[in-house]
């Protein structure tokens, strides 16, 4: 018999350097997968002002290597939320 391969789950990217925020069409810097399959993205300045609402929605979320998102540190500490 033989051994059957499955390839792992395709990893979300960052957004392209052609992809604009969904809010304001800024460079996008953060993207957002959401429960239902939708994708967000937003720039940097949305994507701070956003961060706490978006780590309560997100099943993933996947910044810009030159991004520094907000969210990061609410995730990790959650009573920052409170």
């Amino acid at each position: 018999m033989t051994p059957t391969i499955t390839p792992p789950p395709e990893a979300t990217a960052p957004p392209a350097a052609g992809e604009r925020c969904d809010r304001c069409s800024a460079a996008g810097k953060l993207r957002v997968v959401l429960a239902g399959g939708g994708e967000l993205v937003f720039c940097g300045h949305h994507a701070n002002q956003f961060a706490p609402d978006l780590v309560k929605i997100a099943v993933e979320t996947v910044a810009a290597p030159d991004f520094a998102w907000r969210g990061t540190e609410l995730t990790e500490n959650p009573e920052l939320l409170s």
